[in-house]
C-alpha cells in the first residue's frame, strides 16, 4: 500500500509522490474493467469518467453512487448520470447504480485486466477528484493504492456486495428519486428581472387559480432537428434562435424564444388580454413584467427584453444538465443546443402552467397589475388549484 495525495499548496506533492487523480488515470490505462463506489459525484466528473472510459477502451464499467437516494441528488448530476447510464447500457459495457438501503459514504476504485482485479484505491476522494472545479479545487483528499491481491479482493468483494439488488439498483429503474433543483443563473443580474424570496413564491403557489392554462411547448424530436424546410419547428416557438438571422453578420441569441400560444387557448375565458401588461412570478423565484401580443393574441413574452423568457425556460434545462447554451447558433450545425421532445420528457414537463393568482401589484406609475404565476416543474405544484 502507498499513499496518494492532493496537490494543493502549500502541501504540494513531492518527488516520487502521486496524486489521486493521476493514479486513477494511470490505473485506467492498464485496465479493461473498472468498479467504482463513491458517496458523491458531480456533473463534470461524470462526463470526465465517460471520456476516460472511451479514451481507454474500457470494456466494462460500473459506478455505484451512495448518498443521493436519501439526501437528494442535484438535478444536473442526475440527468447527466441518466444519459451516461443509457449510453453505457446501449453499448453493453456497464451501468450507473444508486445505493437505496442506506447512505453509503465509502470511496473505492477497483481495476481489472482480463477479468482479474490487480489494484484498488481507497480513501476520502469522491468521483469529483478526477475533474477539479471551483468548489473542490482547494479541498484536500488522501487515499491509498494497493496491489496486494488479498487487499484488492477484499475491496472487490465489498463493491460486489453493494451491487446486490437489496442494496442498490440501476439509476434508470429507481422511482421517486429525490432531486435538488439547481439555480438557474441565466437570469441573475438581468435588468427588468427581480429575485423574490421563497416565502413570496410559496404564497403565490397557495393562491387559488382564478384562471389557469397549460401552454404546450412546441419542439422537435431529436430526429426532426435537421428537417428545415422553412415550415418546421426550427423556425418557430422555443427554437426560433435557429431561424435565419435578422442580421446576416450576427447569429440569433440562443436564449431568443417565442412562446406561441394556440388560438384554442387564447380564446378561452380568462386568458390575459392583448397588450395589457401583468406581473409574472415564476415557481423558482423570479419576477418580471409580461404581456400577450401579435395577431390572435398568440405571442406570450416578457416586456422590454425578448430574451427574458428564453433565459428562464432554457436556463432551467441547462441547469438541469439537459442542454448546454450555444454561443453561435448558426455554427451549431449539429443543433446540439436545440430543445427537443426528449429533453422535455427527461425533464418531466412538456408544458408551462400559467395561473392567475387573484393578487395585484403596483406598477412603477402606481397602476395595479394582475399577478400571474408561471411554473415549469416536473411535479404538480402543491397548493395549486385548477
Amino acid at each position: 500500500m502507498r499513499l496518494l495525495y492532493s496537490n494543493i499548496l502549500p502541501l504540494a506533492v513531492s518527488e516520487g509522490e502521486e496524486t489521486i487523480a493521476d493514479a486513477i488515470n494511470n490505473q485506467m490505462q492498464l485496465a479493461d474493467r473498472i468498479e467504482i463506489a463513491v458517496g458523491y459525484v458531480s456533473r463534470a466528473s461524470l462526463e470526465e469518467l465517460d471520456l476516460l472510459v472511451e479514451k481507454n477502451n474500457i470494456k466494462n464499467i460500473c459506478l455505484n453512487i451512495g448518498m443521493y437516494f436519501i439526501e437528494g441528488m442535484p438535478e444536473g448530476s442526475y440527468h447527466t448520470a441518466i444519459r451516461i447510464n443509457k449510453k453505457w447500457q446501449d453499448m453493453g459495457i456497464g451501468e450507473i447504480r444508486m445505493v437505496k438501503s442506506f447512505k453509503y459514504h465509502g470511496k473505492l476504485y477497483a481495476f481489472y485486466k482480463d477479468n482479474k482485479p490487480f489494484s484498488a484505491i481507497i480513501g476520502s476522494a469522491n468521483l469529483g477528484v478526477i475533474k477539479l472545479e471551483a468548489n473542490n479545487r482547494r479541498q484536500y483528499e488522501i487515499s491509498a493504492i494497493t496491489e496486494d491481491i488479498s487487499e484488492v479482493e477484499e475491496i472487490v468483494n465489498h463493491i460486489e456486495e453493494l451491487k446486490k439488488p437489496n442494496i442498490s439498483a440501476n439509476i434508470a429503474t429507481i422511482e421517486g428519486m429525490p432531486l435538488i433543483y439547481e439555480t438557474n443563473t441565466a437570469l441573475s443580474g438581468i435588468e427588468l428581472v427581480t429575485e423574490v424570496p421563497k416565502s413570496n413564491v410559496e404564497f403565490y403557489k397557495r393562491c387559488a387559480a382564478y384562471a389557469s392554462f397549460l401552454l404546450p411547448l412546441k419542439v422537435p424530436s431529436r430526429d426532426e432537428r435537421h428537417m428545415d424546410d422553412g415550415k418546421h419547428f426550427t423556425k418557430s416557438n422555443v427554437n426560433v434562435c435557429y431561424a435565419a438571422p435578422r442580421n446576416k453578420r450576427k447569429s440569433r441569441d440562443w436564449y431568443e424564444t417565442q412562446l406561441t400560444v394556440a388560438k384554442e387557448i387564447t380564446r378561452l375565458e380568462g386568458y390575459p388580454e392583448k397588450n395589457v401588461p401583468f406581473y409574472i412570478v415564476t415557481d423558482d423565484g423570479y419576477w418580471f413584467k409580461a404581456h400577450t401580443t401579435s395577431d390572435g393574441n398568440k405571442q406570450f413574452s416578457a416586456v422590454g427584453d425578448e430574451l427574458i423568457m428564453g433565459r428562464w425556460l432554457k436556463g432551467r434545462l441547462a441547469a438541469a444538465g439537459l442542454v448546454n447554451p450555444v454561443n453561435d447558433t448558426q455554427a451549431d450545425t449539429d443543433r446540439e443546443g436545440m430543445i427537443t421532445k426528449e429533453m422535455l420528457e427527461e425533464y418531466g414537463c412538456e408544458n408551462l402552467y400559467l395561473k392567475k393568482t387573484g393578487q395585484t401589484a403596483m406598477d412603477e406609475d402606481g397602476t395595479p397589475l394582475d399577478v400571474w404565476m408561471l411554473s415549469f416543474k416536473p411535479t404538480n405544484e402543491k397548493g395549486d388549484e385548477d
